[in-house]
């Protein structure tokens, strides 16, 4: 398998990273900054100082991975999280 990098971090699981919400329709959640602790089919539940559950479909997210930053449109990432690492995984074959 892998190792976990920039160029291929929808093909991974997402909790645990470090996160910021850089674009969003409610206008509350953007510059929302903590760590994913965990992820729905629509949604990723983010901790800092409280949890906050984020809809993916309206929101752009900053993933910080070994110091890189990566603007992932939050629209890629709907579906169920196990559905998308099969899937980005069995097109490499």
């Amino acid at each position: 398998m892998s190792s976990q990098k920039a160029s291929n971090l929808l093909q991974h699981e997402l909790i645990g990273l470090k996160v910021e919400i850089i674009n969003d329709s409610n206008p509350y959640n953007i510059k929302l900054r903590g760590y994913v602790i965990d992820e729905s089919r629509n949604s990723l539940m983010i901790k800092n100082v409280k949890k906050q559950r984020i809809a993916k479909k309206n929101a752009v997210f900053k993933f910080i991975l070994d110091g890189e930053s990566v603007k992932v449109e939050g629209r890629t990432l709907i579906g169920r999280p196990e559905d998308r690492v099969k899937k980005q995984t069995r097109r490499k074959w």
